[in-house]
């Protein structure tokens, strides 16, 4: 019962309710984002959702546009400021998330939405996180956030998905406001344990010869060009 009514139930009153009360705190971030980075202030992306439903993602933009002479942006940890910084640091550049949590595109507590272009290689163990709606939080950021495997993190995904309950989501939910205060767990991304690609992992491990990497590629790329257009 919980997980087909009353999960989604609690996230349209504590999104709405977030939203209510944190828009104050959301303008004064959209207008330090638009001061320090410029625009746009929200940078939106196309994600998968539960079933690989493609929804449009949304944070605070915590990056410049800045470009090379050729027109091409520059690497992430060059256009990462100070102010991007703290912005993922405290978790501000989420918010926006509140929005797409009432949609219904995502829920408080779930697998967090990775890329497309992860997506397309996941196995079908793997892919069992699609099965539920992506989470603002969940099991795997409670357990060490951007600074665990690619393994780790499919393993508490799958759990997450096998145990789903009341009681477990109360418990993501207290210890995620305990890690967001303490700023626990946030590791720098060159740093981090994780590869941000999942493709980019599989290759330089071996896992996959260059030409399936690139078939796959596109194929992520040929859904978000058919998103555009959708």
């Amino acid at each position: 019962m919980y997980r087909h009514f009353f999960k989604r139930f609690f996230d349209i009153c504590i999104s709405g309710v977030a939203l209510l009360l944190l828009w104050p705190v959301m303008i004064i971030v959209a207008i330090l984002v638009k001061i320090k980075l410029g625009g746009p202030v929200i940078f939106s992306q196309y994600r998968p959702g539960k079933n690989n439903k493609i929804f449009k993602f949304y944070k605070f933009r915590s990056m410049t546009n800045e470009k090379d002479e050729n027109g091409n942006l520059l690497p992430d940890n060059v256009r990462l400021t100070k102010f991007g910084k703290l912005l993922r640091k405290t978790s501000l550049d989420e918010l926006p998330q509140l929005w797409n949590i009432l949609k219904g595109d995502m829920s408080i507590i779930g697998p967090r939405p990775k890329l497309v272009k992860d997506m397309v290689f996941y196995n079908e163990e793997q892919n069992i996180r699609s099965k539920v709606l992506p989470g603002l939080t969940g099991l795997a950021q409670v357990n060490g956030r951007n600074n665990i495997t690619w393994e780790e993190l499919f393993e508490y995904d799958k759990e997450y998905v096998e145990k789903l309950n009341f009681w477990l989501d109360v418990k993501i939910f207290f210890k995620t406001i305990v890690k967001v205060f303490k700023r626990a767990d946030i590791v720098e991304q060159d740093k981090t344990k994780q590869n941000y690609y999942y493709g980019d992992y599989l290759l330089e491990t071996d896992q996959i010869k260059e030409d399936e990497y690139n078939k796959k590629i596109k194929e992520a790329n040929d859904i978000i060009e058919e998103q555009k257009f959708s």
